[in-house]
């Protein structure tokens, strides 16, 4: 268990990444300065008047001068909330669909040392009004997430989080990450040892979604499989050249039964086989080099 955490030391943070949501984003800060001691709002190249709201809301305002995504945002976000030397951070979207009233329950775990990273889970008992394409596309994307990061979760895509200090030191996001960082956050949370909870929270699915939900769940999905290319190589490519050593095996005892049976060599499935056992051989090893040297330096790195 981790040590409690005395709050009326260090301030408790919201940051938000925003882009063109000077609609919502007022209502926002407003409701979650209930809860926390500051909002830093990071917008990321809007269009619009966010900057303008947020600040005029009560929120420190950090502007990116173009867009550069939500890994970008949510970083220089966290790294406000270091130098402010925060003793927790909670994640929330600029959008509404997070209910700030919900704050000290996610942050709770925290603050009793339980847990270094609080996801709320739209999933564990409270009902939220989720569109069913949603719910089917966040049950994949988290079971993906799950097998692919070693770390389990009921709903990896939720965006509602609290760190704590400790998380807050160790986690990096991708520049490339996207709206992946949730994603990223289960691997980080494996790699560093860190301890995750969940608790239940509701959305709210005022407006539609700005991106095509098939397109943003293949995005995701792509980078999963990068991420755990990255963080589990020997995971990754040790999986891919058992299948394929395995597929090799099975035509190569097909190839001797069928000699045994009409004494005549399946050249074509003879070669495939060959291959395939080659290959997957070569992956075997590649997993057990990159892992060898993922540990290696991940000895040589004091944040690892």
């Amino acid at each position: 268990m981790n040590e409690p955490i005395d709050v009326s030391l260090h301030p408790v943070i919201a940051v938000t990444a925003a882009y063109n949501e000077d609609r919502f984003i007022g209502s926002v800060v407003i409701k979650a300065l209930q809860y926390v001691d500051r909002v830093i709002v990071v917008d990321d190249g809007s269009q619009d008047a966010t900057a303008a709201v947020a600040e005029a809301a009560g929120a420190e305002v950090i502007l990116h001068d173009h867009n550069r995504g939500k890994a970008e945002a949510v970083n220089t976000g966290l790294t406000r909330a270091r130098e402010l030397n925060a003793a927790i951070v909670v994640l929330l979207d600029a959008d509404g669909q997070h209910d700030p009233a919900q704050i000290p329950s996610l942050i709770t775990p925290i603050q009793t040392g339980n847990a270094d990273i609080v996801v709320g889970s739209r999933f564990l008992g409270l009902r939220s009004r989720i569109p069913r394409w949603r719910i089917f596309g966040q049950h994949a994307l988290t079971l993906a997430t799950n097998v692919a990061s070693g770390v389990p979760l009921t709903d990896s895509q939720s965006g509602y989080r609290a760190l704590s200090r400790e998380a807050l030191n160790r986690l990096r996001f991708r520049r490339n990450g996207g709206f992946s960082i949730e994603s990223e956050m289960q691997f980080l949370v494996h790699q560093h040892g860190l301890t995750i909870s969940e608790v239940p929270v509701t959305m709210t699915y005022a407006e539609p979604s700005k991106r095509n939900p098939f397109g943003h769940g293949l995005q995701v999905l792509n980078a999963i499989i990068t991420l755990v290319s990255q963080h589990r190589p020997l995971f990754f490519f040790g999986v891919s050249g058992m299948i394929m050593l395995l597929i090799g095996i099975i035509l190569g005892l097909i190839v001797i039964d069928r000699y045994n049976t009409y004494e005549t060599l399946a050249v074509g499935y003879a070669l495939i086989s060959i291959l395939l056992d080659l290959i997957g051989i070569q992956t075997l090893f590649t997993g057990v080099i990159l892992h060898s040297i993922r540990a290696f330096l991940a000895d040589g790195d004091p944040r690892a």
